[in-house]
């Protein structure tokens, strides 16, 4: 037996069958004849062949996959000539999105090993990132302002298991990391389909509270952390399954833990740090310190990959403010598994967080109405980037502050109030 075929038999290929049939029924609600773009690692070919034959049974119209590999990727870094890494496949960008402008769903497979470019050169990675966010500003703008169904889950890459199970062998590193997407998905219910329709009326839930309650800001406190984060006005919690544009409900973020809106970009002051570390483009960075003042980053501090946290912030203007808070329990399942998963759409749904960078049109009342110079004039931030980081703990409360000062709990270490 060859150690491709171990690792393929070590995902279980009933669940595996589950996870795509709930990536294009809940994720996407993909509809009869339309178009899908799906992105993913060359890793996670079985569950696109499986999401692939799921659309198809749907009534897809065409479905078309572009695949990324980590030795390619390693290979531009290697060997590629300097003046390479300030450009990307515009073309390829521009292409994504004229699909979406002519209703094409959007769905990505995350599973790449969070640790790729750790050891390349941070110049030129952030260069390329750069380069890459300029061009896919475009297509981006299409997703983060949900005009089209999008959706987002992942497949347990052996490169990304050995980085989450280093003391096992790949096997079986691999067989834990897809059963803890596997449960974190809610994949492993008899009926995962309606496992999703109870979590996303729960989720529904404390939006809805939270949108009667129109707090004007929130106010976290905790080991290394007092800060005021005011809300754009008009803003909107969402939070589960989220109505896009197009009229199609779907389910952007498989698993997703979390109820979120958009902070005001001007009004955010004081200090917070992070409560577990950021895996951003194969760096770990880990204890983030940072001082707001009238919304912006004005100093920041990290005890393993600061140079890289601070390149980060001078991608933009707006990389410097927030686009997004999201209230997390701490006893929710990711964070009740203790894994640490080097991947974002997994550990930020085990934490309160916030969000450098590009803010969701969506979290506001009639958000599809409103021009970019109506979002920015209610506090909305405009930024190449959107990069989340965990803030909350079983040590932090926050509290709902109302426009006329008084205060409502909304956690206490770090559960609904």
């Amino acid at each position: 037996m060859t150690l491709h075929t171990e690792i393929r038999n070590a995902v279980d290929p009933v669940k595996l069958e589950k996870l795509a049939e709930v990536a294009v029924k809940v994720g996407l609600q993909l509809q009869q004849g339309q178009d899908l773009v799906i992105t993913a690692p060359l890793a996670a070919l079985p569950l696109v062949r499986l999401i692939t034959k799921h659309a198809y049974l749907g009534g897809a119209g065409l479905v078309s996959t572009f695949y990324s590999d980590e030795e390619t990727t390693l290979a531009r870094f290697r060997h590629g000539q300097d003046a390479s890494f300030d450009r990307a496949a515009g073309w390829l960008y521009e292409g994504m999105a004229k699909a979406y402008e002519g209703g094409a769903a959007r769905l990505a497979i995350s599973g790449d090993n969070p640790m790729m470019l750790a050891n390349e050169d941070p110049e030129k990675v952030s260069r390329a990132n750069r380069a890459t966010s300029i061009a896919y500003k475009p297509a981006l703008e299409k997703i983060s302002n949900f005009d089209i169904n999008w959706h987002i889950c992942s497949y347990p890459n052996p490169a990304w298991a050995r980085q989450v199970f280093p003391d096992v062998a790949e096997e079986e590193a691999v067989y834990r990391l897809a059963e803890a997407i596997f449960s974190a998905s809610r994949i492993n219910n008899d009926n995962p389909v309606a496992a999703w329709a109870d979590h996303n009326a729960n989720l529904k839930k404390r939006s809805s509270w939270l949108n009667g309650e129109r707090f004007a800001a929130l106010h976290f406190t905790g080991p290394g952390t007092d800060l005021t984060v005011g809300l754009a006005e008009g803003h909107e919690w969402h939070g589960g399954a989220s109505k896009a544009k197009n009229g199609i409900t779907c389910n952007p973020n498989i698993p997703t833990e979390e109820v979120f809106t958009t902070p005001h970009a001007l009004k955010v002051e004081g200090t917070v740090s992070s409560t577990k570390p950021l895996s951003h483009q194969g760096t770990l960075i880990d204890n983030i310190q940072v001082r707001f003042e009238a919304g912006r980053i004005v100093e920041a501090k990290a005890s393993k990959g600061e140079d890289v946290l601070k390149k980060v912030l001078d991608t933009d203007e707006g990389a410097r403010r927030l686009g997004e808070v999201a209230l997390v329990p701490h006893s929710s399942p990711i964070s009740a598994s203790g894994i640490l998963f080097y991947n974002t759409l997994f550990d930020e749904n085990a934490s309160c967080h916030i969000a450098l960078g590009q803010c969701y049109s969506k979290c506001f009342l009639n958000g599809a109405s409103l021009t970019p110079e109506q979002i920015k004039a209610q506090g909305g931030n405009s930024s190449l980037i959107h990069i989340d980081w965990m803030i909350g703990s079983n040590q932090v409360d926050i509290d709902g502050i109302r426009a006329d000062g008084s205060r409502a709990p909304v956690m206490r270490k770090g559960e609904w109030a």
